[in-house]
């Protein structure tokens, strides 16, 4: 069990600091400063920008936004440059997980690379490839998590009498499937997602271990964790029937439960 425990520390590890903002920013795209307000306009609609920098000889010092152009409408670019704000500023080295809570703060962010910003991120950036292996990495490691406990709360095949009828037969068809072609292992792996969570939340000591409110709250909770699973597993839009607030706030969710889990001996 300590080993299974240490390999999941060391995959989240691996994937909430390995993945990092460079995986997913996209380049700020720029121009001078002395551009001319309608030029710039007529082409940021045409790229569907809504920010873009502005360049001071061959530094990015500032940007625009496409809402203060169209209120001008005529003009130089740089009567309506915005300075950076520290706050709208990131590393690209930043882990992506420390990026998820900063953007329910604020809809985009600006990448340093070597103190000089060169990219721009926002939640939308989030439904690429490395923020969606990163998600899936959690949610992973969060059910085989869920099954650690189970083995660890339920010696002796005792899970098999909790576990409703019907899924304790779905479960024993895939392992008989699995022996026809030689490759069984414990009849445990064969459990779905959803039993892990009924086994897990019906132990009331856990409950209070993992920091869940209730049986009700954690069920919703895990459900939710299964739903974001499915939607990652089948490349569909990780804000479906959502919002960007309550992905991230998932996440983040999944990641505490997660470090919780691992922490139960």
């Amino acid at each position: 069990m300590k080993h299974l425990k240490s390999r999941s520390q060391d995959l989240r590890s691996l994937f909430e600091n390995n993945i990092t903002i460079e995986y997913v920013a996209e380049p700020l795209k720029a121009v001078p400063a002395d551009a001319d307000v309608s030029e710039v306009l007529y082409w940021m609609r045409a790229q569907d920008f809504d920010v873009v920098g502005l360049e001071t000889g061959d530094t990015i010092s500032g940007y625009v936004e496409r809402s203060s152009l169209m209120q001008a409408k005529s003009g130089k670019c740089k009567d309506y440059q915005r300075v950076f704000h520290p706050k709208e500023l990131i590393a690209i080295s930043t882990p992506l997980m420390k990026l998820l809570p900063i953007l329910q703060q604020t809809p985009r962010l600006f990448v340093l690379d070597c103190n000089q910003v060169s990219g721009i991120v926002t939640c939308g950036d989030l439904q690429k490839a490395p923020a969606r292996m990163l998600l899936f990495g959690l949610v992973t490691l969060l059910e085989m998590n869920l099954l650690r406990l189970v083995r660890l709360y339920y010696p002796q095949d005792s899970w098999q009498p909790v576990l409703k009828p019907e899924r304790l037969r779905v479960a024993q068809r895939l392992w008989r499937e699995s022996q026809e072609r030689n490759e069984a292992t414990d009849l445990l792996d064969y459990l779905q997602f959803c039993d892990k969570r009924e086994l897990v939340l019906n132990q009331p000591e856990l409950l209070e271990q993992l920091g869940l409110k209730s049986k009700r709250f954690g069920e919703r909770f895990l459900k939710s964790a299964e739903q974001l699973r499915n939607r990652l597993a089948h490349a569909q839009s990780l804000v479906s029937g959502s919002s960007w607030i309550e992905l991230i706030s998932l996440a983040e969710a999944m990641e505490t439960l997660l470090i919780r889990c691992e922490e139960v001996e």
